[in-house]
């Protein structure tokens, strides 16, 4: 599906759905603004737009194939952004995965590219059928809103990790279970998947904000908002970290908590054992079917009675001034 919305700066005004067959005369003014959304899109129409706009094929073949990695390319008249947003839902069986956002950006002219629709361009798109705030501030303040924006859709994914951390670090310390341990690989799972949506682009970012990368340039009026959004992805870095100790920490204490356990259980039985060898020996040797000394009398029985429970006692007092027990 292809959503387009355009920005006439002589006008002031906004327009949507507009003809792409039209492009050359929609952008005759340098400040004027078209944004092409792909979703949900076909092979045919992002041909169909990269047509028009005369992409690159390899960049085209970036946007049908999921790529791993955030990435910034020069194509000369435009740039090529591939990241990724995140889709989050605790109680599907596909808990986290990352949604490739791919981003071409003009001079006058972005184009978003993305299979599933994603909450932030969402929002964009909204707002710009009621206002061009976001679209009359040139393409670089574009770029960020949907980079800030898809930044800030993060957060409250980082909250609920903090959350089912401490929830998991109070379980640990109750009875040992199966579901434990699959939390514990779930949430490394999704630790791991945010920091490789979130690393690369923090790195392509800081680059961009310290002139430092080759391939783009952005105005010191717009630096700022680049700084904000840099700082947002570390402060998610920094958290990540955190949360990737704390899960291996608590990780260790479980398997510490579960040995301890083990060993509690193996120390009794052990005791329980080392107890009935003496009582097992003495009642198969008074059970042998041989003449014994005594054993027409009648106090034989309690007598052996008496040594089998003189010989547990004593071998309790051993073990308690042992302290195994």
């Amino acid at each position: 599906m292809i959503k387009t919305y355009f920005y006439s700066h002589l006008e002031r005004k906004m327009y949507h759905d507009v003809n792409l067959q039209e492009k050359d005369s929609f952008l005759k003014h340098e400040e004027d603004v078209l944004w092409v959304d792909l979703f949900n899109f076909t092979d045919q129409e992002i041909k169909r737009v990269a047509q028009i706009f005369d992409f690159h094929p390899l960049a085209v073949e970036d946007c049908l194939s999921f790529s791993p990695r955030a990435k910034l390319d020069n194509y000369e008249d435009y740039y090529f952004f591939a990241m990724h947003a995140i889709r989050y839902n605790e109680d599907s069986e596909e808990e986290i995965a990352l949604e490739q956002l791919n981003v071409f950006l003009g001079q006058n002219f972005v184009v978003t590219v993305h299979r599933q629709t994603l909450p932030v361009l969402g929002r964009l798109a909204k707002i710009s059928l009621k206002s061009p705030q976001f679209l009359n501030k040139g393409m670089e303040f574009f770029l960020y809103a949907i980079i800030d924006g898809n930044t800030d859709d993060i957060f409250p994914i980082m909250d609920r990790l903090g959350i089912r951390i401490d929830e998991l670090e109070d379980e640990i310390y109750g009875q040992p279970s199966k579901e434990i341990t699959e939390e514990f690989l779930s949430l490394k799972r999704t630790i791991l998947t945010v920091r490789r949506a979130v690393i690369p682009q923090r790195r392509i970012f800081t680059s961009i904000n310290a002139g430092g990368h080759p391939y783009f340039d952005i105005r010191e009026d717009i630096k700022p908002y680049f700084l904000d959004l840099v700082d947002h992805l570390e402060r998610i870095t920094d958290s990540l970290d955190g949360y990737r100790d704390l899960v291996d920490a608590s990780l260790t204490t479980y398997h510490s908590l579960i040995s301890t356990r083990t060993n509690e259980a193996i120390r009794v039985l052990t005791v329980i054992s080392t107890i009935f060898m003496p009582l097992t020996f003495l009642t198969g040797f008074f059970g042998m079917n041989v003449p014994l000394p005594y054993q027409e009398m009648s106090f034989s029985t309690l007598a052996i009675s008496v040594i089998l429970a003189g010989v547990t006692g004593l071998m309790l007092l051993l073990f308690k001034r042992l302290k195994w027990i």
